[in-house]
């Protein structure tokens, strides 16, 4: 079956289930819903104005409004986010405050309170998302190992109790793209809800010869045991296709030469195939309103295989530098492999002790994660050798012919095995010495191991350590309408590899610091969140001076800076979105760079991170008729970036206008379309090197249909 088939099947099951008896009874509107309290895994049961830290959600209906699709995408709607190298679009890799974590992995995101960014299954669709939180500041006492400028949690859709509907929708937009989903919820009264969501998703792109198909299956299941207990099973499937593409070359430094639309890999490689399944099983139990368990499990495999043609960065390789248009070329085959394991639990209580409330959350975790790595590589000539084309395997930027010669086999390179495995104990409690005054104190204790062996020589060696994590916060009501808080905390997280002596690299470290205030304006339609914030990191891998192609734990490097938030409805109906950051990140020691052995000074700044990055976004609904209509419009303002770490390039900055609306012409069938990058910008989102250069997607849009029923 070929894959336009797929998606005409897809999309004609979603119809069929919307046509079933067992679903006619459905609600003929939806309604946003405004959560002011949840209770959440490591997260307890706080509004926005009782938490010491900022707190950004951006919600299933911003996402809609945009036609979002992808958790990149997702995050460029908060300025404190920054892209990072995505890995020829193999994966989500972004910074939170200027620090972005490893480099040579994705980005480690929780869904819902789980680790579930570790591994090789490729971009996050957002499919079957509730909304995205980004929790800024210390978090390290509740979520241990991971970065210090925040946490990314996605809240997943889950299966509901006493109601059955649900929605479809298909849409077709530039580049051939075609996408169809289903969300569907069955219920059996009181007792069990099985929500069904699916996706497929093909297009091809901008990049000539680029094309991408993805689907998956997502759905949820929950079950009440009595009154006081509830069940939920969470499965994910999904499988995607894409070949690796490292973007263009700025030749000389210098954007703009190589057309965006050009491809420099091979066709012939094929695409690189990203998978993942998971499953999560969670139980919440409720002794009472106060007191509460939470019980956890979850399991997630991920794979990524196939071949990939890329610019070779070595400049004694490199022929481009010698005539400006020949490109050489790395061959590469990646076999990646990632199991990935956690357990938890959780109390949750609420009591008064020594005349004053205690909020506590007592919590214990278990986190096991194997990282398989096959890698093979070809490399190309020395130029220093006059090599022939075929030798240097070149490819003319200006006018690129494929499969001009055989491809060249790759020979090893890589064959490892990584085992983490971490113990976490953890208690946080928030206590209230006043109605207007609260302080959260928490601490973490990891103990955590590394094993790692080279399948290649049967070298092993391991590492095992233990760190704690304390966290200090403060909140203090002022007015109604505003509160301040403040925050300081410590966290780690794990280097994986090893010194030339064979010895495992200890851990970075981290201190953070947060301190802001969170108002009220229009009588609460406005809300708004002002913070400033300072971190620093210690044991960060640098090069090893005196063994070439090894690293150090010895680097530094700080990040502080400003960050504005502001969400709403202002007069007239006007819906508001503001966002703006002013990031400082920089190194804070000289060391050479991991990569290339470059010379970084202290001051230098980090890769792909604007000094100055903004989003704004108004929408409004409109009666037409008995019809109801919504348009918006939004901005979103990137500032200059460094482009490669320890020299002078930079991408330059931009600024995207996209346009979205929707036309609800019955309670069951809207309309909806967008427009992205109206202005046609050409833009650059993030680089490697002047060699691995990604371009951003010119003018595009799309329109579909979404049913309700």
């Amino acid at each position: 079956m070929n894959s336009a088939s797929r998606s005409i099947l897809f999309l004609s099951a979603s119809l069929a289930c919307m046509a079933g008896p067992a679903l006619a009874e459905v609600a003929s509107s939806v309604t946003e819903v405004v959560v002011t309290g949840q209770r959440q895994a490591y997260r307890g049961l706080f509004t926005p104005e009782e938490t010491p830290q900022s707190l950004v959600v951006i919600s299933q209906r911003t996402l809609q409004d945009n036609n979002i699709t992808g958790l990149t995408e997702a995050l460029d709607l908060n300025a404190g986010v920054a892209r990072q190298n995505n890995f020829g679009g193999l994966w989500d890799a972004y910074a939170v405050r200027g620090f972005a974590g490893d480099e040579n992995l994705p980005s480690g995101y929780l869904v819902n309170g789980f680790n579930g960014g570790r591994g090789f299954g490729g971009p996050r669709d957002v499919a079957g998302v509730e909304r995205i939180e980004i929790l800024k500041g210390p978090n390290a006492a509740l979520f241990g190992r991971g970065e210090p400028g925040g946490t990314v949690n996605i809240v997943t859709r889950k299966a509901r109790f006493g109601e059955t509907g649900g929605e479809v929708s298909a849409s077709l937009g530039g580049y051939s793209a075609r996408r169809a989903d289903a969300d569907v919820n069955l219920a059996a009264g009181q007792v069990f809800g099985a929500r069904l969501i699916g996706f497929y998703d093909e297009a091809e792109s901008f990049r000539r010869t680029v094309s991408t198909e993805r689907y998956g299956f997502l759905p949820s299941f929950g079950f009440r045991l009595g009154e006081d207990t509830t069940v939920t099973y969470d499965l994910e499937i999904t499988r995607q296709k894409a070949p690796f593409d490292r973007g263009v070359p700025a030749i000389g430094g210098v954007l703009g030469k190589v057309d965006r639309r050009t491809f420099l890999g091979e066709p012939g490689d094929g695409p690189i195939k990203a998978d993942a399944t998971g499953q999560q099983v969670e139980i919440q139990h409720d002794f009472s309103p106060a007191w509460s368990l939470l019980l956890g499990a979850g399991f997630r495999t991920t794979s990524l295989t196939g071949f990939s043609t890329e610019a070779e960065l070595a400049a004694a390789r490199q022929k481009l530098n010698v005539d400006g248009k020949s490109l050489s070329r790395q061959r590469r085959f990646r076999d990646y492999e990632a199991d990935h394991a956690v357990l938890r639990g959780e109390v949750s209580g609420d009591f008064q002790a020594l005349g004053v409330r205690h909020r506590l959350l007592v919590g214990a975790d278990f986190d096991r994660f194997e990282n398989s790595q096959l890698f093979l590589r070809f490399r190309p000539a020395a130029v220093s050798g006059n090599p022939s084309d075929q030798a240097a395997n070149v490819i003319d930027v200006f006018a690129p012919v494929y499969g001009r010669f055989p491809l060249p086999t790759p020979g090893p390179q890589t064959n490892r095995l990584d085992v983490q495995e971490a113990v976490g104990l953890y208690i946080q409690d928030q206590i209230s010495l006043s109605d207007a005054l609260q302080i959260r104190l928490g601490v973490r204790y990891d103990d955590f191991s590394l094993e790692s062996l080279n399948r290649a020589t049967g070298v092993s060696q391991s590492r095992s350590e233990s760190r704690l994590s304390p966290q200090v916060g403060l909140v203090w009501t002022a007015a109604p309408s505003l509160s301040l808080f403040a925050a300081y905390g410590e966290g780690f997280r794990s280097n994986i590899g090893a010194t030339a002596k064979g010895e495992i690299f200890e851990p970075e470290t981290s201190r953070s610091f947060e301190a802001g205030l969170r108002f009220t304006l229009l009588e609460g339609d406005l809300s708004g969140t002002l913070a400033y914030f300072s971190m620093r990191k210690s044991q960060v891998l640098a090069a090893d001076p005196a063994n070439p192609g090894f690293s150090l734990p010895i680097g530094k490097a700080g990040s502080q800076g400003l960050e504005f938030d502001l969400n709403g409805r202002l007069p007239g109906g006007i819906e508001a979105l503001l966002s703006y950051a002013y990031v400082e990140a920089e190194a804070r020691s000289d060391v050479l760079d991991p990569n290339f052995s470059l010379q970084i000074r202290k001051g230098d700044r980090l890769i792909n991170i604007p000094a100055h990055t903004a989003n704004a976004q108004l929408a409004r609904d409109f009666a037409v008729g008995a019809t109801e209509v919504r348009l918006g419009a939004g901005v979103q303002h990137v500032g200059e970036r460094l482009g490669e770490t320890a020299t002078k390039f930079e991408l330059p900055a931009y600024t995207l206008v996209r346009l979205f609306g929707a036309w609800r012409a019955t309670d069951r069938v809207e309309v909806f379309g967008e427009v992205q990058n109206l202005f046609d910008e050409t833009y650059y989102t993030n680089s490697f090197s002047t060699l691995w250069v990604q371009p951003g997607s010119p003018r595009t849009g799309s329109v579909g249909v979404r049913l309700r029923f």
